[in-house]
């Protein structure tokens, strides 16, 4: 728990020490530049690469296998994209890294073993019907009728003066 809050901390100075570093060897505005640039191609790569991995989300359910690795890899796209929008080179190289898909691959396999994938999915697609509950009961339309209640402290005291 203490690694995640560490590399927390220390992200935003590596991240300053990569903006004077850069801006030391090609100048301010080249900088500024090169980070303008990585916020545009972090949107335009997570707009091209979003619509892929919801064609593969929708493949994968209609041949009735385990949507879990798309999942995980659309979740890395989020991320990958998130560190490119945000200023700094740092987070800008592995985010360029996690839109490679072979790198992707690699967190799935180290991710895989670590997390369970429940869905309503089985072998015919998703399961659309839920468990029977025997203390539920459905109501049409014509057979419930709300009415306000008088002495509800929420009603508006001028409605219902006669």
């Amino acid at each position: 728990m203490r690694l995640p809050l560490v590399l927390f901390l220390i992200a935003p100075l590596v991240e300053i020490a990569s903006f004077i570093i850069v801006g030391q060897a090609i100048g301010v505005l080249a900088t500024l530049a090169l980070i303008i640039l990585s916020t545009m191609l972090g949107v335009a790569l997570l707009r091209f690469q979003g619509a892929g991995i919801l064609r593969r989300l929708q493949s994968e359910a209609q041949k009735g296998l385990d949507p879990g690795r798309e999942l995980v890899h659309a979740a890395l796209l989020v991320v990958a994209a998130f560190l490119l929008i945000v200023p700094g080179f740092f987070g800008d190289i592995i985010g360029i890294l996690l839109f490679i898909p072979f790198v992707r691959d690699l967190a799935w396999r180290l991710i895989k073993p670590r997390i369970v994938v429940q869905s309503a999915f089985s072998q015919g697609g998703f399961r659309t019907a839920r468990p029977a509950d025997e203390n539920v009961v459905d109501l049409g339309n014509d057979e419930y009728q709300r009415e306000p209640d008088p002495n509800s402290p929420w009603r508006d005291p001028r409605i219902g003066r006669d």
